[in-house]
């Protein structure tokens, strides 16, 4: 194996462990998930509502990362805020 692929096998690796370990806690999180919106006394309109608010700003930070990383990937320049601004940063100089 190469770096690279060595690099990947951790970051896969890194990840499952992080999922293993949220299987462990799902249902404890969800019922004092569920438990704090009763408490607020929301009723199922307004839980339902802020389930889809939330899942929707999920997708939206899903769609912002994918925008910095295809721009990443057409000039090899992340941080597209400095160019707009003046100021671009040579990010891979040395690699």
């Amino acid at each position: 194996l190469n770096s690279k692929q060595k690099r990947a096998y951790e970051i896969v690796g890194f990840i499952g462990l992080i999922e293993l370990g949220f299987a462990q806690i799902k249902d404890e999180l969800e019922a004092d998930c569920e438990a704090r919106m009763d408490s607020a006394g929301w009723d199922a309109a307004k839980k339902d509502s802020k389930r889809a608010i939330e899942l929707n700003n999920g997708r939206a930070a899903q769609m912002g990362i994918l925008a910095l990383m295809v721009h990443e990937k057409l000039d090899n320049n992340p941080y597209i805020i400095n160019s707009l601004l003046g100021a671009p940063v040579d990010f891979n100089a040395g690699f």
